[in-house]
């Protein structure tokens, strides 16, 4: 059972988040925390959540340093008894507002990982991404980290920008894999609707082989790519645990959450939340969707696809893109050769 909390509040809005997060709604965070105390209880009954049951703890956003590390500890002293032992607990966090006091609050308190909003070392591209941190901020939190005894730190690029260059995208690898880091999440940037950018298509530039570049050379600083965006010496339990498919609790406006073949949304907007936040809509999956779900999750990652959940259409295909080399079965599982090309081989398959 996996758990996430979404902090839907922000200190910027950068012009590619589609994410449910908010600049001006700072005043209802006291009433916000409390809401996802209520949800979380009634989530651990419906999901039957036994002692030390839950593997791994996630919050995220909006961004969660902008909630101060007291502000969560009533949530901490309610999850103690659900918690495993040495599970990963991770918060995102960015670095003009994770300072050191709040990331020793949040050690304190159990956190111990953190996954850094970075998104680049170069100070026009931060600007034209509307990031509210310099370069060296982000250098300072993440130091700042390590030296209070954070074990697992991560931090995010994006790429296929406008504007993306070889000599670009390099000065942020040589520059991430000098800090102290054993994660690193590379995502393309998109063009989502109701952000800033869906008005400027053009901001996305992404080139295959730019893309095969780049991931070429963050395997040549010695991360090994776990899943289409995640790398590292270090693999995160939590990402894992959505690529298997495993059941999670989503707690917060904007989170989602599944148990078996149904699916949970929390409402959107804020203020409703606080009102109730077990107005919380039900989506309910067949056994095909479950099985196209695990089909393009397995293929993107590391997890691969168990030949016990194939059809006999699907898995002659399956074994034949085997023999072309494009898939490999190991253990009745088919592993994907190249990530880039998951959605491809997905839809074949299926």
């Amino acid at each position: 059972m996996l758990l996430y909390i979404h902090i839907p509040f922000c200190d910027s809005k950068c012009s590619y988040c589609a994410f449910n997060s908010y600049v001006d709604k700072f005043h209802l965070k006291d009433a916000y925390m409390d809401a996802l105390c209520t949800q979380l209880k009634f989530e651990l009954e419906r999901f039957k959540v036994g002692q030390c049951e839950i593997e791994s703890l996630f919050i995220g956003g909006g961004t969660p340093s902008t909630v101060a590390p007291k502000l969560y500890e009533k949530l901490f002293d309610m999850l103690k008894p659900y918690l495993g032992e040495n599970i990963e607990i991770t918060s995102e966090a960015n670095p003009n507002s994770a300072n050191y006091e709040w990331l020793e609050g949040m050690h304190k308190l159990g956190v111990n990982r953190i996954s850094f909003g970075v998104q680049s070392f170069d100070k026009e591209k931060l600007k034209l991404l509307n990031r509210a941190h310099t370069a060296d901020d982000a250098k300072e939190a993440i130091l700042n980290a390590k030296e209070i005894g954070f074990k697992n730190l991560s931090l995010d690029l994006i790429y296929a920008t406008l504007g993306d260059t070889k000599e670009l995208l390099k000065h942020d690898l040589t520059t991430a894999f000098s800090l102290p880091i054993n994660h690193l999440s590379a995502y393309a940037l998109s063009i989502e609707e109701g952000t800033p950018f869906e008005k400027k298509p053009h901001m996305s530039k992404e080139r295959i082989s730019l893309t095969s570049w780049l991931f070429k050379e963050i395997a040549d600083f010695g991360f090994t790519q776990y899943e289409i965006s995640n790398f590292g010496s270090y693999r995160s339990k939590h990402n894992l645990g959505y690529w298997e498919y495993k059941d999670y609790i989503g707690l917060g406006s904007g989170a989602v959450g599944k148990l078996d073949l149904e699916r949970y949304y929390p409402t959107n907007s804020v203020e409703e939340y606080i009102d109730n936040p077990l107005n919380i809509k039900i989506e309910s999956l067949t056994v095909e969707d479950k099985k196209m779900e695990q089909i393009f999750l397995g293929l993107r990652s590391c997890v691969g696809v168990s030949k016990t959940i194939l059809n006999i259409d699907e898995l002659k295909k399956a074994e034949l893109l085997v023999q072309e080399k494009k898939l490999i079965i190991k253990n009745d599982t088919f592993y994907n050769n190249d990530y880039l090309l998951a959605d491809e081989i997905a839809l074949f398959i299926s």
